[in-house]
């Protein structure tokens, strides 16, 4: 598979990786517990879920950099 294939098939997959979490953390936003919560937690709950989406993306990412066979 090309390079350029690759990103085309990432490229898919994060945007719709990216809608899906952020429905489900805006969900996980607005349980009672974390809106019960001091704004310092929150605040830290939300700096958490704001930045973990990187995380299962960063094996996709490194599959849509690699190299093309010659």
């Amino acid at each position: 598979m090309t390079k350029r294939n690759r990103k085309l098939i990432g490229a898919f997959t994060i945007i719709a990786y990216v809608v899906v979490y952020a429905l489900l953390a805006m969900a996980l936003a607005q349980s009672a517990p974390v809106q019960d919560a001091s704004k310092l937690v929150q605040g830290l709950i939300y700096a958490v879920l704001g930045l973990s989406w990187i995380v299962p993306m960063m094996p996709l990412i490194a599959w849509m950099e690699k190299t093309d066979k010659a």
